[in-house]
């Protein structure tokens, strides 16, 4: 059981909860674009084509939203956000490419919003040429707005960005109450409001939704403080989710009022005919300041923890840079020296002062960064890798509807900034992999899993491996060699759990003799009946015959054997029934031992008469001889918990260690389970005082004489020595899995 060293949650930045991930991702959603474009929106398509939009954009935000919260209750997410998400799944080689056009979309967003503040100082317009005698510019509100912001960031951080969208947060509130209040503009009669009314010579659906979709962006924008979270796998799902939902219910409830208040022409050409609604018009002008500002904060809040991040990576081509950029500052490790990079992107575009051609293809960026998230949580479904076990599921064809549609709409918004995204893209990632290095093998173990996966459900070998691949993971690859297949049913069914979904098993039934055209006949009428066993049971283990003149010459084949899979087999099961007399248990003793030299794990069933009882209660039974068995026994009882038949099973662990040992192991054990890496919760762990061997099988029975099935560790000393009498102890229990691990393994 790996002892890595647990981070508290007080070294986690600044500690935050899931409020300012909602807070973070509401005020971005509820944006420039929803005050200045909606209207347009209704206008060219009508309602129902609005209701149209919405529904397309939540097609994109909702996987996302959902693959996101899958995600990051999986794994402990880091600094960086999406970047870390997708790096950490698709390699550094790929995240790097996607990190960095994340980066410039959000950096370039600070800009966008700053840009779009200024059109909330409109109507102060007359009053200023009036004033000071010359034509008014936005840049004179953007450009001091965002360097004031920036100056804000720089000196107080984080900490003062997340008071200021509580404050923000509020505005918006007043905002759409007063909004939803007003009465319908002066002269328009609402009983004269149509579903599908639209301008004449109206934009097309696609046109408007290219230039609505920037609005459904804003939900991800909580993610990129997840290295300032105190708990981001609760508060990463939780606040994206709500944030996604509620800015769903508003924007729906936002053309609603729009269709019934004003004509598609009023609509169309004025971009604060909100103002003209409201119950006090310059709530409006007010709001949308507080909306671009926040989203403004945003972006600069997220965009240099991503860079920061990048540079952490070593993903940048020029090493001083990452070594610049990678600096934090005080005990929050505040991205001072991205933000500046940041703040100079930024002030850059405010002073272009025009970033249509920019946003296009930042959207692009936004739609790979989307899809690639939708992929990622697709994929890790599909490949059913046991250290993929988030407590938050999305189901697959959502995520993998959520990346066609990301790759579909690209291609519809502009074809042209599509294909240019993804050529830009393809030169980032020459670029990387040859700083790095890399050969591009990340590619190839992104589909690794679903590819073994896929294998494993046509029953096909994989035929060669690359040289440069190891095994990423430890998971069962169990072979069985019996002659006892037909009057038992236990080892069988047991294989099937295990190699269910996670694993692979072969099974091989022993038919003893010289080979021969007679028993190579019988071998054949064999295989049958366990083909057809198999079909009946749609099992998911190979199975097959071996002649051989003995037991331990069938073994010493069937170990030689590949993995059905192509993966090396790296566990051989035995069995043995209450019922069977002293020679079968020996014979598992001595072909246990035998095993031994092929570098095997040893898993030993004892079965019995009640047949794993009601398949409810998993025991594990964890002690100080169980160092290196610990997590493959807990990672077979979770992987038995994944099949159906173990439907609303728990497992218990029952901890036992000497007195002086319980208070070290207790915290090790926590740690892993807050880090999400034991698959149990704390309440399912018990820890029991115990000196020696007598009281240790004592407690065995007490606890465990009811349950199912109990998992029990041994090694192989105390097999040498003690021979049978390792698998005839605890003789009240029902069946028991003994386990021992060839060598130590970590959980991932």
């Amino acid at each position: 059981m790996s002892t890595s060293s647990i981070s508290a949650a007080s070294d986690r930045g600044h500690g935050f909860g899931t409020l300012p991930v909602f807070l973070a991702a509401i005020s971005t959603i509820l944006g420039a674009v929803m005050f200045l474009r909606f209207g347009y929106a209704v206008g060219h398509v009508g309602w129902l084509g609005a209701i149209l939009i919405i529904l397309l954009g939540h097609m994109v935000t909702i996987p996302t939203a959902l693959a996101i919260a899958e995600i990051a209750t999986n794994r402990k997410v880091e600094g960086g956000g999406e970047y870390f998400i997708i790096s950490r799944s698709f390699g550094t080689s790929i995240g790097s490419v996607i990190g960095v056009s994340l980066y410039l979309s959000q950096a370039v967003s600070v800009a966008f919003y700053m840009i779009a503040f200024a059109e909330a100082f409109t109507p102060l317009t007359p009053w200023f040429e009036k004033s000071f005698g010359i034509a008014m510019d936005p840049r004179f509100i953007s450009l001091p707005g965002t360097v004031a912001l920036i100056i804000l960031m720089l000196k107080k951080g984080a900490s003062m960005g997340v008071k200021v969208l509580y404050v923000i947060a509020a505005t918006l509130g007043i905002t759409l109450v007063l909004f939803f209040l007003g009465s319908p503009v002066d002269g328009f009669d609402p009983a004269s409001a149509s579903f599908s009314r639209t301008v004449l010579d109206p934009d097309s659906l696609v046109v408007v939704f290219a230039i609505v979709f920037p609005a459904f962006t804003g939900m991800t924008a909580g993610v990129g403080l997840s290295g300032d979270l105190a708990n981001p796998r609760k508060s990463i799902p939780q606040g994206t989710l709500i944030a996604t939902i509620t800015g769903a219910v508003i924007y729906v409830a936002i053309v609603t009022k729009l269709a019934f208040s004003a004509s598609p022409e009023d609509l169309a050409g004025d971009q604060l005919i909100m103002s003209r609604i409201a119950l006090w018009g310059p709530i409006i002008p007010i709001g949308l300041g507080a909306a671009t500002l926040s989203s403004a904060i945003g972006s600069i809040l997220v965009a240099p923890r991503t860079m920061q991040a990048l540079a952490t990576d070593a993903s940048l081509p020029i090493g001083k840079a990452n070594s610049w950029l990678s600096l934090g500052v005080g005990p929050v490790n505040e991205p001072r020296n991205a933000t500046i990079l940041t703040s100079a992107v930024a002030i850059f575009i405010v002073i272009l002062g025009d970033v249509n051609i920019v946003a296009k293809l930042i959207s692009m960026f936004f739609m790979v960064t989307y899809g690639s998230l939708c992929a990622i949580s697709f994929l890790e479904s599909f490949a059913a890798r046991p250290s993929y076990r988030p407590s938050f599921r999305s189901r697959w064809y959502i995520s993998l509807f959520g990346a066609v549609v990301c790759v579909f709409m690209m291609f519809q918004m502009d074809p042209m900034y599509a294909i240019l995204s993804l050529m830009v893209m393809t030169a980032l990632y020459t670029v990387v992999v040859r700083t790095r290095g890399e050969a591009g093998h990340d590619l190839a173990e992104m589909f690794e899993g679903a590819m073994s996966q896929l294998t494993r459900y046509l029953h096909l070998k994989l035929q060669v491996r690359s040289r440069h691949e190891k095994e990423r993971e430890w998971r069962p690859s169990v072979i069985m060699v019996s002659s006892r297949t037909f009057d038992r049913r236990a080892p069988l069914e047991l294989m099937r759990w295990i190699c269910h979904r996670y694993g692979f098993g072969t099974y091989l039934h022993y038919v003893p003799g010289m080979l021969n055209k007679t028993t190579h006949r019988e071998s054949i009428k064999e295989r049958d009946r366990l083909l057809e066993m198999a079909e009946k049971q749609n099992g998911s283990v190979y199975m097959d015959t071996m002649v051989a003149p003995s037991m331990r010459s069938a073994l010493a084949q069937s170990l030689q054997l590949p993995g059905v899979s192509g993966i090396p087999n790296n566990s051989i099961l035995f069995e043995f029934s209450e019922h069977d007399g002293p020679e079968v248990v020996e014979e598992v003793v001595e072909s246990s031992l035998f095993s031994v030299a092929a570098d095997m794990s040893l898993f030993v069933l004892r079965h019995g008469d009640n047949h794993f009882g009601d398949k409810k209660s998993i025991h594990i039974w964890l002690t100080w001889n169980d160092r290196a068995n610990a997590n493959v026994m807990i990672l077979l009882s979770y992987i038995m918990l994944g099949h159906e038949d173990w439907n609303g099973a728990e497992i218990t662990v029952f901890a036992a260690f000497p007195k002086d040992q319980i208070d070290i192991q207790r915290e090790v054990m926590e740690g892993l389970i807050s880090q999400g890496r034991l698959p149990i919760s704390e309440k399912n762990i018990q820890f029991l005082a115990t000196d020696d061997e007598e009281a240790f099988r004592k407690l065995v029975i007490n606890k465990s004489s009811d349950a199912d099935m109990a998992v029990i560790g041994f090694d192989q000393s105390g097999l040498k020595t003690r021979k049978k009498e390792v698998f005839l102890n605890h003789s009240e229990l029902g069946c028991v899995l003994f386990v021992c691990a060839s060598e130590a393994i970590d959980i991932e």
